[in-house]
């Protein structure tokens, strides 16, 4: 995968989806996940990394005239944080790219990021920035970690962030990892690819059956880190609804098995970490060209 110089151009950088009804919040939700990364058949180390992480609201009660000295309150809510990155720049410097930027947002949502607002208004402005912020610190991380050892200039990663509280989904995206959502039966593409051949598309220098076979369709326009600081980070919101689907995955599953055959899986395997497994397996089917990465998380509510 190259990086080009610049950075997309056009992107409307927050986008609501309204892809549920879902005008009341849930009393509950259950999510279910699995992940799973491969190296593929082509290539001999895996610069993908993901993470999937619950945050949990928590009292540590130190001292109390209550009988509750020591003991750890949880409340009832709870929010969910996925996120795929697939490094570039060559030798071992996408894997530490791509590492180092989810380290670095693994670090912001912990010390930083009000995970638990959801709401309207202003409290959901201040969600949408904190987002794009935590693109921009991982943006900011990796270069800074380039410009200090030479070996890894123009290291780089696309970055997709998938966060979700009650039934508030919203994606933070760089690059051509991919979200998706599985609704009511049909898989939709929420994020679009920052590469060469979609800017191609977008102003119809191409169309979208020539950009599948176009050999410049890996050049990435806008990514964490490389050849310049800076990142555009499109934001989507989205209402979940009981029996939604999420799948985040790097361009290793999207490139060699395409929308139709990923909806079938999703249809057909409702354990989320079965349907991981059979997505990576078939990438490798068809040639496993590339790393591949995935995380599906089914969503349920009560």
């Amino acid at each position: 995968m190259a990086i080009t110089g610049g950075r997309s151009q056009g992107v409307e950088s927050t986008l609501s989806l309204p892809t549920g009804a879902g005008a009341g919040r849930p009393r509950k939700v259950r999510v279910t996940f699995g992940a799973r990364t491969d190296p593929g058949k082509v290539r001999t180390n895996n610069e993908d990394h993901f993470l999937v992480a619950r945050l949990a609201k928590s009292m540590q009660i130190c001292k109390s005239s209550l009988p509750d000295d020591g003991t750890c309150r949880f409340g009832d809510e709870e929010g969910y944080l996925m996120v795929v990155a697939d490094g570039m720049g060559g030798a071992t410097a996408g894997e530490r790219a791509s590492a180092l930027a989810v380290r670095s947002l693994e670090a912001f949502v912990l010390d930083t990021f009000k995970w638990f607002l959801h709401l309207g208004g202003r409290e959901q402005s201040v969600l949408l920035d904190e987002l794009r912020r935590g693109l921009e610190n991982a943006d900011r991380s990796v270069f800074e970690r380039a410009r200090s050892e030479p070996r890894l200039t123009g290291m780089g990663t696309t970055l997709t962030m998938a966060y979700s509280v009650a039934n508030d989904l919203f994606i933070a995206h760089a690059g051509d990892s991919r979200a998706y959502l599985f609704h009511d039966g049909t898989l939709e593409q929420i994020t679009h690819d920052h590469t060469l051949v979609q800017m191609l598309v977008n102003v119809g220098g191409l169309t979208a059956e020539q950009a599948k076979r176009d050999a410049r369709r890996n050049i990435v326009t806008n990514v964490i880190g490389g050849p310049h600081e800076g990142v555009d980070a499109e934001i989507y919101r989205l209402s979940l609804v009981d029996g939604d689907i999420l799948l985040v995955c790097s361009d290793g599953l999207s490139e060699p098995v395409n929308d139709q055959a990923i909806a079938d899986v999703l249809a057909r395997t409702p354990d989320p970490s079965a349907a991981c497994d059979r997505l990576v397996e078939m990438a490798i089917e068809n040639g496993g060209p590339d790393n591949v990465t995935v995380i599906v998380a089914r969503y349920d509510f009560g």
